[in-house]
């Protein structure tokens, strides 16, 4: 991805709104701690300084949050100045607003406020950027652990032998299913960096389910339902295939009869949401499991999308859901 891709903070995501109010609301504290002359001023100090405060930091937010989407389109440099002259207007139409009805200090130099404000914000967006950065040796872990809770020796195993069974039988089978065979591990090992797009994703479930169509049987029935799936939507890549193969090692490989795994996706307003369902039998042991895919794509939700994505679990008497909740954006 492009450095202005990276580096420039998504300002509609709730996580980079909620570490803003509290870093800004830190700084402020610590300030009101240094400049009383007695501990019973503080109040009074920190009031006078909130009122000041709050409004530039809250305007300031909703508009970063408003032309997020042109940001994310510049290059870092120019997103950098495009954000300090924003934050600067507004720190500039407060201060004098406020200059006469709430006087911040009578020791105040003019443009104090405004540089001061600045400062802030600078120090911020960098302190985005050193946190963006440090999420890259974390999002390369997580798909190596996911690289190896996905290629499992029974799955590679069991998909070779059903590529044997029908070489001599149905070549052109076999062929297809070596093809989709490779090109799961292509995306395993990485040769695809960045965000997926649904289609690709539901492109590389779809054949990862054939393989495995062949191997079960008519044991194997899959519902999808994708008609209202954003096709361009963004999301994480190695996310649906190894869900899938927990439904079916799961839900479908303990039990005689036909299991039927279900996929729906579909978009809410800005949200993309993915279910997948797969039966759970009372009569048949469960079998154990150590979590790790779910955990593995929760972990890689959570250092994309910060706090605005999320993956739940909801049981029944005969079925087992995992439901992933994910912000719209577009290719």
């Amino acid at each position: 991805m492009e450095q202005s891709t990276i580096l420039m903070p998504n300002f509609r995501n709730l996580g980079v709104v909620l570490r803003a109010l509290v870093l800004v609301h830190l700084g402020v504290l610590i300030y009101v701690f240094i400049s009383i002359n007695r501990w019973n001023e503080w109040i009074n100090k920190l009031t006078e300084i909130s009122l000041w405060v709050e409004p530039v930091l809250l305007i300031s937010l909703a508009g970063l949050a408003v032309i997020r989407t042109p940001l994310q389109k510049m290059n870092y440099q120019n997103a950098v100045i495009s954000v300090l002259i924003w934050v600067f207007c507004v720190a500039f139409s407060i201060s004098n607003l406020f200059q006469n009805l709430i006087p911040l200090d009578q020791s105040v130099v003019p443009w104090r406020f405004e540089f001061i404000t600045l400062c802030v914000t600078f120090l911020l967006l960098h302190y985005y950027q050193l946190w963006i950065r440090a999420l890259s040796p974390r999002l390369a872990e997580a798909r190596l652990v996911a690289l190896q809770a996905r290629i499992r020796p029974h799955f590679f195993f069991n998909s070779l032998n059903a590529v044997l069974s029908l070489i001599r039988s149905q070549p052109k089978l076999a062929e297809r299913l070596l093809e989709n065979l490779s090109e799961l591990f292509r995306v395993a090992m990485g040769t695809e960096t960045g965000l997926s797009t649904m289609a690709r994703e539901v492109e590389l479930a779809q054949g990862y389910l054939e393989i495995e169509k062949v191997r079960l049987g008519d044991r194997l029935q899959v519902e999808w339902h994708i008609d209202k799936m954003p096709k361009n939507a963004l999301i994480p890549p190695l996310i649906l295939q190894p869900l899938l193969e927990n439904a079916i090692y799961h839900g479908v490989e303990p039990n005689i009869e036909p299991g039927i795994i279900q996929l729906n996706i579909f978009r809410v307003r800005e949200e993309v949401h993915i279910n997948i369902r797969n039966p759970l039998l009372n009569s048949t042991p469960l079998r154990r499991g150590n979590g790790m895919a779910q955990e593995n794509v929760r972990e890689r939700l959570l250092l994309y999308y910060d706090a605005e994505a999320n993956l739940s679990i909801n049981t029944g008497n005969d079925y087992y859901q995992i439901h992933i909740m994910l912000p719209y954006r577009e290719l």
